[in-house]
């Protein structure tokens, strides 16, 4: 009878080889929390921007048929590219979040985007900052009235 007086782990090594080894596999350290939405949506923005300034895609229907979005969920994802660089920017960089929802949303992003000039957009932006609290809390209201009007009811983040 063979007695093992170690732990084995399984390992997989070279094209996905298992093999037996007396150490735990490295596990890569993860960050906690997640990258907020409103960051995802505006690198897929820039993403889709670039596929369509290179050619690789025809317009922006056949962009939302591959995405398997409807075209105006598109083009509220594209508008976001409308935004000054220094908005995009900041949104790209938000923290991630652990609890809860982001603060910003992309539906509070779509007046800012609508403004033509950046100045503009850049005031806007601003007063939508000091507006926002610190950060998502669980069981606080989000938005400004605090109801989802679609739906009619309490939105909680």
């Amino acid at each position: 009878m063979i007695r093992v007086r170690r732990k084995p782990y399984f390992v997989r090594r070279d094209h996905g080889r298992q093999v037996i080894s007396d150490r735990p596999p490295r596990v890569a350290a993860v960050p906690p929390g997640r990258i907020p939405r409103v960051s995802r949506l505006m690198a897929l923005a820039i993403h889709f921007d670039r596929l369509l300034r290179e050619g690789k895609v025809r317009d922006q229907s056949e962009l939302a048929r591959l995405a398997h979005v409807t075209q105006p969920r598109m083009t509220q994802i594209m508008n976001l590219n409308h935004l000054a660089p220094d908005i995009q920017e900041s949104i790209l960089h938000f923290p991630p979040v652990t609890n809860g929802r982001h603060s910003v949303t992309e539906r509070d992003l779509r007046p800012i985007a609508r403004l033509v000039s950046w100045q503009e957009q850049r005031q806007a932006w601003a007063r939508a900052v000091q507006s926002l609290p610190a950060r998502p809390i669980c069981g606080r209201l989000v938005g400004r009235s605090g109801t989802n009007k679609q739906e009619g009811r309490t939105r909680w983040s």
